[in-house]
């Protein structure tokens, strides 16, 4: 190549470079406010999730059972033995997959993914019927580190998939695979559900809820916490400028390859700690991240702190919505999240091609 094709085609890559720069719009004031105001709702929600159940408790006994907890009382024993942890659980596990599909959706430039619709859900699913199957008494360590491993096999399967079909990953393919090796990993986690009688243990990671979380499940997910949102934390400079296009990102210099595998652990990291504890909860991790973007713009320093925020919140609702529809039974949380998440799927591949 001469000099002059050279610079040319440098040219066209600042070019590039540059009105591809321009699309990143960021509302810096709206993010603080949805991360101020998310969070007051937030503990607005938490304190309405613990006072309701069989037995009502106000407000202000549940404050007193928070912060001056009485062993002598029962229904102090009541919120901080089987209602706060239920509580934080869904604040958690909804964090979790609304962060893991901003991740996803940014990295891989498809506004489809999540992981429920990439198959990750059902992979860690799969997983654990494998633990009661076949090691019965894993400790709950153990089923979190299987969860882990199914993750990260169904990702695997799904970008395989993706991969090496003629044309190469496109949006609508991944979620295509992601939902055909969901539904078979499923279909197999049932199977030896029944097959070795452990259907009952199972029906609540099918499901999904945040029923009878115990406090050594919120012990687990604090540090799972602060390593996975903090490293997508650190990464999001990165992702903003990936959710770009490779290309651009190279062209910035962006070491893309590096990029991509510290965002799938993480991703990794919190779906399989999500679903260890709730089930297969599916749709936050593909609604909320679209409904931040919206708000705050393409700047994913904002994005994944927005989204834990609006996906914990949804989740707190969504499982105070599943002990209202039916009292005193409990609709599982998953039915309430697909209400919600089936329609914007649809209205997602419907119109998928207008880009992120």
């Amino acid at each position: 190549m001469s000099l002059r094709e050279r610079n040319t085609e440098e040219t066209a890559t600042s070019v590039k470079v540059n009105k591809d720069s321009e699309k990143i719009n960021s509302r810096p004031i709206v993010a603080t406010v949805i991360l101020f105001a998310g969070l007051l709702l937030l503990v607005l929600s938490l304190g309405t999730s613990i006072s309701f159940g069989a037995a009502e408790i106000d407000l202000k006994t549940v404050w007193e059972g928070v912060f001056q907890y009485d062993s002598s009382l029962t229904t102090h024993q009541i919120i901080q033995e089987l209602r706060m942890p239920r509580a934080l659980a869904a604040a958690i596990v909804g964090a979790f997959l609304a962060v893991s599909g901003a991740i996803m959706q940014g990295m891989t430039r498809n506004p489809l993914a999540s992981p429920s619709i990439m198959g990750i859900s059902a992979g860690s699913a799969f997983m654990i019927a494998i633990a009661f199957a076949f090691f019965p008494g894993t400790t709950y360590l153990g089923l979190m580190g299987m969860s882990f491993i199914g993750a990260g096999l169904a990702a695997a399967i799904v970008f395989g998939i993706g991969a090496f079909s003629k044309g190469g990953l496109t949006p609508v393919k991944l979620a295509l695979a992601g939902t055909a090796v969901g539904a078979l990993l499923s279909s197999i986690s049932s199977a030896i559900a029944i097959h070795y009688n452990v259907a009952q243990d199972m029906s609540f990671w099918y499901a999904g809820g945040v029923a009878g979380t115990k406090w050594i499940s919120i012990q687990l997910l604090i540090p799972i916490a602060l390593i996975g949102i903090g490293l997508a934390m650190v990464l999001s400079r990165s992702i903003t400028v990936l959710s770009l296009g490779d290309d651009v990102a190279k062209g910035l210099g962006q070491k893309t390859g590096l990029v991509k595998v510290f965002g799938t652990v993480v991703v990794l990291l919190l779906t399989g700690a999500a679903v260890s504890v709730a089930g297969t909860i599916g749709f936050i991790g593909l609604v909320i991240p679209h409904i931040t973007r919206f708000l705050v713009g393409m700047d994913y320093r904002w994005i994944i702190p927005c989204s834990a925020i609006l996906g914990a919140l949804l989740l707190v609702l969504a499982d105070l919505g599943a002990r209202m529809v039916n009292p005193p039974f409990e609709t599982p949380v998953g039915a309430i999240t697909a209400l919600i998440g089936v329609p914007f799927f649809l209205y997602l591949a419907r119109n998928e091609g207008r880009g992120l």
